[in-house]
């Protein structure tokens, strides 16, 4: 159910990227939203990783029955941060978006400015939604969050579809906060309800001996390491503005493409499996096996999508998001898929062991981690964007990011023995996909061979991979 929804969400916002795409090509406009929407995905990336941090200490507060004050603790401390950057942004949002595009004035900067309060509303009602759906899912529930997850993207997207002609491309930022209100009021009013079906007392609600400080420390050490792997990409969004207009517009519809497909296999996965393993308990070979069953579900999905783009990303693009897209442009981004693949790949490990990290108690570290990725990335996406441009600059998410999951695992001392599990199967994989698409590529059109080598790919992956791909479902179902 909840990769069902995050599917859900990642295509209606596709389809939202389509609609920009058409009604507004590929400009200084669009660098400016995506700009502002760097902002957004910095801090749902934020409400993702809260979601995260407090499932363990959810799951043992039912089992003492003081949930309810727990979620009220960290509902607190979280209102505390939220709420002041969210004014913040909405007082100085003209020199916030002069930072983010590059520009004191001009078409990028005034839709960015425009675009971040609505957009910082949003991402606040996507923080508050992540921590009641945490509390769903200590109660065993991940239908709700699910349920007003979905219907958040679709009642936004209808909006966005509505007003977008007479509005412009402001629309789509009131879209988003009517998505975010949607996700937040479904799951609130799921356990308001719960707790009056159930006569919970209100002593349930007192928050436990912990402090406000201890909470704030567990909150910061679980964002810090997402929020600067989600600096990682601002850098080097920021940086592609050198390489012209477009850019920015083009490296972001690559990485949407690529989280996406992270978002809806690894994520979905980290987010339901915390709490059972921490009523089950972890040790190094779990661990391993876990984040190697995990990683399976995902590779196969990816090596799929690089391939697809990789023969027919032009077509793909300029039949989806218009003739701003066709011949070169869109041959760009169907390369910037495939040169993310890296990035996506190692992010599905990082997806999948992040969590765990709370499973296990050892936290403290992360933020030393989330400084050690921005100190590499910077220097790094600087020198290869001067070499090799927007390709280079991808790469240089691919390198810092497998350096997060590297310094995770070391971390969770399970170094060597998930690299045994994990690199096999990135190799077999990779291996599958460039054997199925790249002989197409070079005998048949774009179109024919994307399907043909989708077929092909379907095929060796069921013949070669079959056994390791059903032990990593079994795996999975058993833990479930």
């Amino acid at each position: 159910m909840t990769a069902a929804a995050l599917a859900v969400q990642a295509g209606l916002a596709a389809v939202v990227g389509v609609v920009l795409a058409r009604e507004f090509g590929r400009s200084h406009e669009t660098d400016g939203f995506f700009s502002a929407y760097v902002v957004f995905i910095v801090v749902v990336l934020a409400a993702g990783a809260i979601r995260v941090t407090v499932l363990p200490a959810f799951a043992r507060a039912r089992g003492v029955g003081r949930l309810g004050g727990e979620v009220i603790a960290y509902g607190l401390v979280l209102g505390s941060l939220a709420v002041p950057l969210l004014v913040i942004v909405v007082v100085a949002a003209s020199p916030i978006a002069a930072a983010l595009t590059g520009e004191r004035s001009g078409l990028s900067q005034s839709t960015a400015a425009a675009a971040l309060p609505w957009m910082m509303l949003a991402a606040v009602c996507q923080l508050f939604a992540g921590l009641a759906a945490s509390a769903l899912a200590a109660l065993d529930d991940y239908g709700t969050s699910a349920i007003g997850f979905t219907a958040g993207s679709a009642a936004g997207l209808g909006l966005i579809l509505v007003l977008v002609g007479r509005q412009g491309i402001e629309a789509l930022s009131w879209g988003m906060a009517l998505n975010g209100a949607i996700a937040l009021a479904v799951p609130v009013v799921a356990i308001a309800v719960r707790a009056r079906k159930e006569r919970v007392p209100r002593s349930a609600a007192r928050p436990s001996d912990a402090t406000y400080g201890a909470r704030l420390a567990v909150m910061g050490a679980g964002v810090a390491l997402p929020l600067a792997l989600q600096a990682l990409y601002v850098v080097t969004n920021r940086l592609a503005h050198g390489e012209g207009a477009g850019a920015q517009t083009s490296l972001g519809y690559a990485y949407l493409i690529g989280s996406a497909v992270v978002g809806v296999t690894a994520s979905s996965l980290g987010l339901v499996t915390a709490v059972p393993l921490t009523r089950a308990g972890l040790s190094a070979a779990r661990l391993a096996r876990h984040v190697a069953s995990s990683a399976w579900i995902a590779l196969v999905v990816i090596g799929a999508v690089a391939g697809v783009f990789g023969v027919a990303g032009g077509r793909i693009a300029g039949a989806s998001l218009g003739s701003s897209y066709s011949s070169d442009i869109g041959d760009e981004l169907g390369r910037l898929v495939v040169v993310l693949s890296p990035w996506a790949v190692v992010s599905v490990g990082v997806s999948v062991t992040f969590p765990l990290v709370f499973v296990a108690g050892r936290a403290r570290q992360l933020p030393w981690i989330a400084v050690g990725a921005l100190a590499l990335q910077v220097p790094l996406a600087w020198m290869l964007g001067r070499v090799i441009g927007l390709d280079g600059l991808a790469l240089s998410l691919a390198v810092s990011t497998g350096a997060v999951l590297t310094a995770l695992l070391v971390v969770l001392r399970a170094l060597g023995v998930t690299m045994q599990a994990l690199v096999p199967a990135v190799a077999s994989v990779a291996a599958i996909a460039c054997v199925a698409f790249v002989p197409a590529d070079l005998v048949l059109p774009s179109s024919a061979a994307a399907v043909v080598g989708l077929v092909v790919y379907a095929l060796l992956i069921v013949v070669l991979c079959g056994a390791p791909s059903r032990a990593a479902w079994r795996y999975l179902r058993a833990l479930a």
